[in-house]
C-alpha cells in the first residue's frame, strides 16, 4: 500500500495522540492510582505539538487541551468502528466540524503536499482535519482493518498495521510481541517438563 509522506506523518500523529489517552498508558507500578493522561496539562500539549512539528500553534489554553482530548476520543471511535460505513461517518463528522480548507503547501523542506486545516486553525481543528483525512485515505483504500489496537493483554496502544499481509498483532514486536512470545515459550517448556 503506497502512502504519501504527509499521510504517513498524519497517521503517526493520530497513533501518538491516541496513545496519550489514559487507557493506553501502562498500569502504574503499585501506586493504586489509575494510569495518567499523556496530555495531562497544557505543557504536555505543547510538547506533543513540538514533537509532531505542528506549525502555527500559538498560545494554547485549557480550551485547546479539552478540544484536543475530544478529537483524541473521536479518533479512538474510528479505530473501534465495526465497519467502513461507521468509520466513514465518524471521519466525515470529524473533518466537517474542523472546517477543512484544502491547500497545497511546500514548507519546512517538504515537497508539495496538502494541508486540510484552515489557516489559523486551532490545534484541535488542525489535528481533526489533517489526521481525519489520513484516516479517510485508509478507509477509501479499503484498509480499515489496518487501524488496530495492540493484542497484548496489558497494552492497548493504537497502531496502523502497514505490514504487507496485514498480520501485525502488537504495537511493537520488540516489546509487547517479544514479551508474549517469551511467555508462550516458557509456558510450553513448563508443560513439556511437567
Amino acid at each position: 500500500m503506497l502512502i504519501p509522506h504527509d499521510t504517513r506523518i498524519a497517521l503517526d500523529t493520530v497513533v501518538d495522540l491516541m496513545n496519550t489517552a489514559p487507557e493506553s498508558q501502562p498500569p502504574p507500578d503499585g501506586t493504586g492510582d489509575g494510569p495518567e493522561d499523556g496530555l495531562a496539562d497544557i505543557a504536555a500539549l505543547y510538547d506533543f505539538a513540538e514533537r509532531h512539528l505542528i506549525s502555527g500553534v500559538g498560545t494554547l489554553g485549557e480550551k485547546d487541551l479539552t478540544a484536543v482530548r475530544d478529537v483524541r476520543a473521536r479518533f479512538a471511535e474510528v479505530f473501534a468502528a465495526p465497519d467502513p460505513r461507521t468509520a466513514a461517518d465518524l471521519v466525515n463528522r470529524l473533518v466537517a466540524a474542523a472546517g477543512t480548507t484544502p491547500q497545497l503547501t511546500d514548507h519546512d523542506g517538504y515537497d508539495w503536499h496538502v494541508h486540510y486545516f484552515a489557516p489559523d486553525a486551532s490545534i484541535a481543528d488542525h489535528l481533526a482535519a489533517d489526521c481525519g483525512m489520513a484516516l479517510a485515505f485508509i478507509i477509501v483504500a479499503g484498509e480499515q482493518e489496518r487501524l488496530r489496537r495492540c493484542e497484548a493483554p496489558d497494552c492497548g496502544h493504537a497502531f496502523v498495521d502497514l505490514s504487507r499481509n496485514r498480520s501485525r498483532r502488537y504495537c511493537s514486536s520488540r516489546t509487547c510481541g517479544n514479551r508474549l512470545h517469551v511467555a508462550a515459550y516458557r509456558a510450553r517448556r513448563r508443560e513439556a517438563a511437567g
